[in-house]
C-alpha cells in the first residue's frame, strides 16, 4: 500500500514508477511489448523486468520482487537516490563553460564496475543514466541486459544491441551482420569511456545524424567515425584508450580505475 507514487518514464515498453510505502522507496518496473520506433514490435521488452530481478537476485543485491502481469512482466527493487552521470556533469556541458568533470565521479563509477566485472559479468547496457552517484555509494542500475550467469528461460531473450550511442564497434558489427551479438567486459569499456565522453562534452563519441535510421548510425560506428577526445583534464588520455578500436587494445576496467585514481 504505497504513500506516494511517481511516474518516472515511460516509454520503449518500459515503465518506472517511484514508490514509498511505510516499508521504505522502491522503483517498480512494468514491462510490455514496445510497438513504438523502427521495425516491428519488440516482444523481449515485456520480460526485461524479471529478467533484471533474477539478475539482481543472483548477484546477492537487495532481495527484488519479480513476476508476471497481463501484458509483460515487472520487478520492484530498491531506489536508488542520487543524480545520474549526465546531470552531474551539467555545468561541463554549459558553452564557455570553465568547469571540468570530476575525476572523483569517474573513479567511484569505475568501481562500481569493477564490482560487476569482478563477479563475471557484464552490464552490457551501460550509460549515464545507469550511474547513479548517490551520498554514500555510486549505484550501477538497469542490469535487464547483462550477461555472465544462467537467466530462467522463461524470461531470457537475445542481446540485440543497445542505445547506440555506447555499443562498441564489435556489436554494432554484429548486430548489422545478424541481428545480435555478445556482450563482453571489453564492449562495457567501450561503453564507460562514451559514457564519460558524453556526459562531459555533450557530444557523442561517433558523429552521425541525430535523425539517422539506426542501421546507418551502427554503420558510422564500425566504419570507426570516432571525434577526437577533447575532455579537459587528466581524463583525456584514459577516455582515448577505453575507445580504442579494437577490444584487445582497451584497459580492463582495473586498468581503468588505477589510471583514474
Amino acid at each position: 500500500m504505497p504513500t506516494s507514487q511517481r511516474l518516472v518514464l515511460d516509454r520503449r515498453g518500459s515503465s518506472v514508477w517511484e514508490i514509498e510505502s511505510e516499508r521504505g522507496r522502491y522503483a517498480a518496473k512494468l514491462g510490455y511489448p514496445n510497438e513504438s520506433g523502427e521495425g516491428p514490435a519488440q516482444p523481449w521488452t515485456a520480460l526485461a523486468p524479471a529478467r533484471e530481478g533474477h539478475i539482481l537476485n543472483m548477484l546477492n543485491e537487495e532481495p527484488t520482487a519479480f513476476g508476471e502481469w497481463e501484458e509483460g512482466t515487472w520487478n520492484v527493487q530498491p531506489w536508488r537516490e542520487g543524480p545520474n552521470l549526465w546531470q552531474l556533469w551539467e555545468g561541463c556541458r554549459v558553452p564557455g563553460s570553465t568547469t571540468e568533470p570530476h575525476q572523483s565521479v569517474a573513479l567511484a563509477c569505475a568501481e562500481v564496475l569493477a564490482e560487476l566485472h569482478g563477479k563475471g559479468w557484464t552490464h552490457s547496457d551501460l550509460q549515464p543514466a545507469h550511474f547513479v552517484v548517490g551520498p554514500e555509494r555510486t549505484h550501477l542500475i538497469d542490469l535487464a541486459l547483462a550477461r555472465g550467469g544462467n537467466v530462467a528461460r522463461g524470461f531470457d531473450f537475445p542481446f540485440r544491441g543497445c542505445l547506440v550511442h555506447y555499443e562498441a564497434p564489435e556489436i554494432s558489427r554484429s548486430v548489422l551482420e545478424t541481428g545480435w551479438a555478445e556482450p563482453t567486459q571489453a564492449s562495457d569499456i567501450y561503453a564507460f569511456g562514451a559514457s564519460l565522453f558524453i556526459s562531459a562534452t555533450g557530444v557523442r563519441a561517433v558523429e552521425y545524424p541525430d535523425d539517422a535510421p539506426r542501421a546507418v548510425q551502427r554503420q558510422a560506428i564500425v566504419d570507426g567515425r570516432h571525434r577526437d577526445v577533447t575532455m579537459p583534464g587528466p581524463m583525456r588520455s584514459v577516455v582515448r584508450e577505453m575507445l580504442r578500436y579494437d577490444p584487445k587494445d582497451r584497459p580492463t576496467i582495473h586498468e581503468v580505475g588505477k589510471a583514474l585514481s
